[in-house]
């Protein structure tokens, strides 16, 4: 597994709509040979609540430039996040 230690960087995400969201990297992970991502909204309040959005490294076809997807396989989807509340959950353990 590759583990970024919660690297704490914040990215701005831009959708296939045009939509914008700034989102903060919490940990990345390698699963089943692929590397995906979580992230938390970076403009959030303590009384919000929020889903940990994970996102998939991928290749663009024709070029080796990366680009973070959105996973549409609800298996996939699941296997990985419980993976990222288990790594997160822990780190909290730690602290």
């Amino acid at each position: 597994m590759m583990d970024d230690e919660f690297g704490n960087d914040i990215l701005t995400l831009t959708d296939d709509d045009g939509n914008v969201l700034e989102v903060e990297h919490l940990d990345t992970i390698e699963h089943n040979g692929s590397i995906y991502m979580a992230f938390l909204p970076a403009e959030m309040s303590v009384d919000d609540s929020y889903d940990l959005i994970v996102m998939k490294v991928e290749k663009t076809e024709g070029s080796e430039e990366e680009i973070l997807a959105t996973l549409e396989d609800e298996v996939e989807l699941s296997e990985v996040f419980a993976i990222f509340a288990e790594r997160l959950e822990q780190s909290f353990e730690d602290e």
